[in-house]
């Protein structure tokens, strides 16, 4: 491709290329731009449908620390993409949405399939602009990755019409050269004042504790966080989203607590631990309702640290000493400081602390084990998740759908190391995300395994995907947890108002059948028995391969929401 005479599309094409794009999830469209990548060896990733292309993009992004880039054609494509890059948006994680619009003489005239896409993405995305003229190519590109992965990551639109597309690019007088594939892009921290102060009152504190977000999954950020762990003697609990930042194996590491501290739940154990927290540290989060149970999980009287990127969300719920800077910095400039100061009494304190913790994951395993062990068919999830925690390696990736399927990974499963990653859909919780998700995380790391966890309202979604991951050879292992309910919903009307609706229950379906017509390796699984087998054949296999796993239709995961209503008061435990 020359550069000196070549069309709009292929100067994107080669400022992509700068910008180390390897892959484009797109559907051919906007059909320039993908002949001019495809020409230069990045590879289109062929979706069925936008929605799922952008979670695909998502998932990328979260697992490879790279700017993912989707495509879609103007008018209906355009709206699809609305809602996973409004997850994206959410949940802080940079995605390039390049979006064909209608060629300029034909804006605002009726053309076909012609929208206000500005007034579309603008509520969901950092930035949206419209390329209009053919000497600025990079200028636009560039800042669309820029805007994508500087400061709080999201997604950013970039809106090309289709004639400019085709016209021949302008060299500009000003070339650029630089690249900003890479989130952050900027490493920010705090004012040595502020680090300063942040040390002390951890320092001082009676009983300090940490909560991570899913800021503390970003680059670099977990290992900060494990050094700082150790280096002053912290318990750390994680949100959902911020499970995998801390090896949960860490004699100080108190697991996943959010919502999830409902009788038979670790968090009903742990969760003592951090009401009695006089100083918490908050890594990254978003202090949204369900990191935060509502916001009742931090005392009133506790003094707040919040670590974040983003200004705007230090103090929205909490006031806080405000650490504005990426997690990874702001954590190493946190732990330099404190190594500093006396922390001979958090040392003394730290065997204690640790008996406390591990006897809650003891009664956690001795509460659980009351239906994880049983051999009862349907097969209760805790069950499933027993069997699928017994084949994780710490280089396992498990994605999960949102509702009750991420509840399952992130409240039974045991993280193996630091940065371990469980990706979930939390942003916005939408169904149907976790298969897309984890095609776009295997596609970011080919190497090791991932499994997807969805339930069989999820997956109905996104069930298209099968025939991409099949025809693209995209060995992800879909475990479906098929027990023919909507599981939140039915349950959270049944709390709220003692009946719920008649959208709850579905006809029988065969998930793995639906699998083998698309090609994909599939079996039924209706006993406990038969899942050792099923995932040890599936996870070797180096294939795209599906377990539909008939399971119970009564099981809901230890919500608060559900504690003294569908849970028995009788299973509450004493405090640790």
């Amino acid at each position: 491709m020359e550069n000196e005479n070549i069309t709009v599309a292929e100067r994107i094409a080669l400022a992509l290329k700068r910008h180390g794009v390897e892959i484009i999830f797109a559907q051919s469209l906007p059909s320039a731009v993908i002949l001019a990548a495809e020409a230069i060896g990045i590879r289109q990733v062929a979706y069925r449908q936008e929605n799922m292309g952008g979670a695909m993009a998502d998932g990328y992004a979260r697992m490879s620390g790279r700017i993912a880039v989707v495509a879609a054609q103007n008018g209906p494509a355009a709206t699809l993409l609305v809602p996973p890059l409004a997850e994206a948006y959410k949940a802080s994680i940079p995605v390039v949405a390049l979006v064909q619009d209608v060629e300029r003489p034909q804006l605002d005239r009726n053309a076909f399939q012609d929208l206000d896409h500005v007034a579309l993405f603008t509520p969901c995305a950092k930035s949206v602009r419209r390329m209009l003229t053919a000497d600025r190519v990079d200028d636009y590109v560039d800042a669309a990755f820029v805007a994508a992965g500087s400061g709080r990551p999201g997604p950013a639109v970039l809106l090309l019409p289709a004639d400019l597309l085709r016209e021949r690019a302008t060299t500009p007088r000003l070339q650029r050269s630089a690249s900003y594939g890479q989130w952050p892009i900027d490493r920010t921290g705090p004012s040595k004042e502020l680090i300063e102060a942040a040390a002390d009152l951890i320092a001082a504190a009676r009983a300090p504790a940490i909560i991570a977000g899913g800021g503390a999954t970003s680059k670099g950020a977990a290992e900060a966080l494990a050094q700082l762990q150790d280096t002053a003697h912290l318990p750390v609990f994680t949100t959902n989203m911020g499970k995998g930042s801390v090896d949960e194996h860490h004699p100080l590491s108190c697991g996943v607590l959010g919502a999830l501290n409902g009788p038979g739940s670790l968090g009903r154990h742990t969760r003592r631990l951090l009401d009695a927290a006089d100083t918490v540290l908050l890594v990254g989060s978003r202090t949204n309702q369900n990191g935060t149970d509502s916001w009742r999980l931090i005392p009133p009287s506790a003094k707040v640290i919040h670590i974040d990127i983003d200004p705007q969300e230090i103090g929205r719920n909490y006031e806080a000493l405000r650490l504005v800077g990426d997690a990874a910095t702001t954590l190493k400039l946190l732990c330099s400081a404190i190594q500093a100061r006396d922390l001979r009494m958090r040392q003394r304190q730290r065997g204690e602390l640790e008996s406390r913790i591990a006897a809650a994951w003891r009664q956690f395993e001795s509460d659980r084990g009351r239906v994880r062990d049983a051999n009862l068919s349907p097969i209760r999830p805790e069950r499933i998740m027993k069997e699928l925690q017994s084949h994780l390696t710490s280089k396992t990736t498990v994605v999960a759908d949102a509702s009750y399927a991420s509840m399952w990974i992130v409240g039974q499963l045991r993280g193996l190391r630091t940065g371990m990653r469980f990706i979930t859909p939390r942003g916005l919780a939408g169904l149907g995300w976790g298969l897309p998700l984890a095609i776009g995380a295997k596609l970011a790391d080919p190497q090791h395994p991932v499994v997807a966890v969805v339930g069989d309202g999820g997956f109905a979604h996104s069930w298209a995907e099968l025939e991409t991951m099949v025809r693209s050879r995209i060995a992800v292992v879909v475990i479906v947890l098929n027990n023919g309910v909507l599981g939140y919903q039915k349950d959270a009307e049944t709390a709220k108002f003692g009946r719920f609706t008649s959208a709850c229950h579905f006809s029988p379906v065969s998930h793995a059948e639906i699998a083998q017509a698309c090609g994909c390796a599939a079996i039924r699984v209706t006993a406990p028995g038969e899942l050792a087998t099923a995932l040890g054949t599936a996870l070797t296999a180096e294939r795209p391969w599906l377990i539909d796993v008939i399971s119970a239709a009564d099981a809901h995961p230890p919500l608060s929401l559900y504690d003294g209503t569908l849970d028995r008061p009788e299973l509450v435990e004493p405090a640790v």
